[in-house]
């Protein structure tokens, strides 16, 4: 487990009429402040990352689909530096994923339909404090986005 990053599992309440699916409240330990939310949607086995934030804390979702999210602990003085952590989170394990600022992240859609993550984020969303890396190739994180058959 990263430092700093939260699971925590969500409920659902389903019905004859359709569902309810938990996300954040304004009194759970891991809401901050408000800045935004947004969705992002991203395709079966497409890779979205290697991006950190240098400020923002990311509350993920999924909503729709699955998704492999992977993390990576880079901080200078963090206990788990150097460590990586994966989880497979969407319709079949529903959670939210706290992610402090400068965890590299990226997710791979997994599945045969879209996913699509909900973020509801501690600041709005601001170009200048976010970095990316390439997700197949860079010189910082070794890890490959290929299907372990086990």
């Amino acid at each position: 487990m990263i430092h700093g990053v939260k699971i925590k599992p969500l409920g659902k309440i389903a019905d004859e009429r359709g569902m309810i699916m938990h996300m954040l409240r304004k009194d759970d330990p891991a809401f901050k402040k408000f800045g935004e939310i947004y969705f992002s949607m991203v395709y079966p086995g497409v890779v979205k990352g290697w991006h950190y934030h240098e400020k923002m804390t990311l509350n993920y979702a999924v909503i729709q689909g699955m998704i492999k999210l992977v993390m990576y602990d880079n901080r200078l003085n963090s206990p788990t530096k150097g460590e990586l952590m994966e989880v497979y989170t969407g319709e079949a394990n529903y959670a939210l994923i706290t992610i402090p600022p400068k965890v590299w992240n990226g997710v791979k859609g997994i599945g045969l339909t879209p996913a699509i993550i909900a973020n509801c984020s501690d600041i709005p969303h601001d170009r200048s404090e976010i970095k990316r890396k390439d997700p197949l190739k860079n010189d910082l994180i070794d890890y490959s986005w290929d299907i372990i058959f086990r």
